[in-house]
């Protein structure tokens, strides 16, 4: 007899070496697993020495994972910023286009996710793909397009057999705390992000005051988020607008001192940094640079200035 509320589906996976366990939601809908952070956020560079000297020499990051194609060729280069947390450079495929090639949060049953999603009415794969970095992942798109990986670490895995290694004194930060991507549509980015996903709505913001700039989602089962940039009908995306907009944040105990320690790094061609600290309307103070291929980094304090939350918008959101 299945009770009302619970049930247990076990499948032999040989690929996570085990069985995959579903909880039931009412109605015997799979439930969704945990999600419990930003796991990596990938981009598509130009140059990919220029950019390696950006993330290696001017960040301070280890490249811990160098992966090839079967011709020998670079897939990606993987720098570590903490222990489960990556920031990925592929090869461009076509010059002069959007940067981000992914983000990727973190859950602890990439199987089980995969068919709550596909409950969900989410196209997802038929099968999670056996991963070297990760034990397992898989992708899905978001209503603007973004592909939304989601990798699960366990043992076997080089995330967890390299725990506390290639985190060199020299990292910037050891935490990316959020990582935002273009929304146009609020109202289906809210319910693929947050019905779906889990994430909930902890700080709305603007720019002008007049109009809603960007919704951040914290995830269901940590304290990192998507921060959703939002743009309306009538606001083109650049180029140089969608590095604004795709980016992430390096927490950083102080702002100013970061920029010192990054003022007095070599700064490869392309790259900028604007080293004076600011506070922004979410009162943390931080700087910002951008890497060669216009891909824009916070720095930011992980608290506001005051110790006190900074207010939300009541802006609308962009027609």
């Amino acid at each position: 007899m299945i009770a009302r509320n619970r049930f247990l589906i076990s499948a032999g996976l040989s690929l996570l070496g085990g069985f995959v366990s579903l909880r039931a939601q009412d109605g015997g809908a799979p439930a969704r697993p945990r999600i419990l952070g930003v796991a990596q956020i990938s981009f598509y560079v130009h140059d990919i020495e220029v950019s390696r000297k950006y993330y290696r020499d001017f960040l301070g990051y280890e490249e811990a994972y160098t992966l090839k194609k079967p011709d020998g060729s670079l897939r990606a280069a993987l720098f570590k910023v903490g222990d489960r947390q990556t920031i990925e450079l592929v090869p461009e495929i076509a010059p002069a286009t959007d940067r981000l090639a992914h983000l990727t949060l973190e859950t602890d049953d990439a199987e089980a996710l995969r068919v709550y999603l596909k409950s969900r009415g989410i196209a997802v794969p038929d099968q999670v793909t056996k991963g070297q970095v990760t034990s397992a992942y898989f992708t899905a798109v978001d209503p603007d397009g973004h592909t939304v990986e989601f990798a699960q670490y366990s043992p076997g895995s080089w995330t967890i057999r390299d725990v506390g290694l290639h985190l060199p004194a020299t990292r910037i930060s050891g935490h990316m705390s959020h990582a935002g991507v273009s929304v146009r549509h609020l109202d289906a980015a809210l319910k693929f992000y947050g019905d779906v996903l889990g994430c909930t709505i902890v700080r709305k913001g603007s720019g002008n005051g007049q109009v809603l700039s960007w919704v951040n989602m914290q995830v269901a089962n940590g304290t990192d988020w998507v921060e959703l940039m939002l743009y309306g009908g009538n606001q083109p995306l650049t180029l140089a607008k969608l590095g604004v907009n795709h980016h992430f944040c390096l927490v950083v105990p102080n702002a100013a001192a970061a920029g010192e320690i990054l003022k007095a790094r070599p700064l490869p061609p392309g790259a900028k940094l604007l080293p004076t600290a600011s506070v922004g309307n979410d009162h943390k103070r931080k700087i910002q640079g951008y890497d060669p291929d216009g891909s824009r980094i916070e720095f930011m304090e992980p608290t506001t200035i005051d110790g006190v939350p900074a207010p939300w918008s009541s802006a609308p959101p962009p027609d």
